[in-house]
């Protein structure tokens, strides 16, 4: 598959009328099929994983007007480079894998941006939230407005440990690092964390439950 072909027209739209065989459930098969070009698999694959996969870039980058575009990227990415993956039984942990990786690309283009605008970060407008749910909290809107303060890695770790609640195993695979590197992330964040939140009202309560 090559970018001129358009992997991104392999995955489904909503109500795009995709018609979905029967696949096996098991991520084995779907591997299977995905490389040995099924058609109808990108569309399970999708449908398997999309919503894991919103869910692990919203939870790192917090309210961001492209989540849907970068979950698009993901699945472009995943389709485009499936026949690297050797242990197809990970087929979730690798969609993690590139999710962070776009999430981190993400946050690094962010920084840039506004570095090159040379304009506070505070005076720069608030993204609009997207839809997912984010449930609109004032809370929430502060706890991303504190991490984005945080070294980029430190700040992946803080997220998928403190507000997705991953396994510290887990959050060591999803960002391909050994546990303990993973450890000294950790603690690192949640000194920075605690810092970057303390002007937040919102926060005071929730902060006591960070270690």
């Amino acid at each position: 598959m090559t970018r001129e072909s358009s992997a991104a027209d392999l995955l489904p739209m909503p109500n795009s009328g995709v018609a979905r065989l029967s696949l096996p459930e098991s991520d084995e098969a779907l591997v299977s099929a995905l490389c040995n070009g099924r058609p109808d698999a990108a569309a399970t694959l999708f449908d398997r994983y999309a919503v894991h996969v919103r869910r692990v870039l919203a939870r790192v980058l917090g309210p961001d007007p492209d989540i849907l575009d970068l979950v698009q990227d993901v699945f472009v990415t995943a389709l485009e480079s499936i026949h690297k993956l050797d242990e197809p039984r990970a087929l979730r942990a690798w969609l993690t894998q590139i999710a962070i990786f776009s999430a981190r690309t993400r946050i690094r283009r962010r920084t840039r941006w506004r570095f090159l605008r040379f304009v506070p970060s505070e005076e720069l407008p608030e993204l609009a939230l997207d839809a997912v749910d984010y449930d609109g909290s004032e809370a929430l809107r502060a706890v991303y407005r504190a991490l984005a303060r945080l070294d980029t890695d430190d700040r992946i770790a803080f997220a998928l440990r403190y507000i997705e609640g991953m396994e510290l195993s887990d959050v060591a695979g999803a960002c391909q690092v050994s546990l303990a590197t993973i450890k000294r992330r950790l603690s690192r964040a949640q000194t920075s964390f605690r810092e970057a939140a303390r002007p937040e009202p919102a926060l005071a309560e929730w902060l006591g439950g960070v270690p």
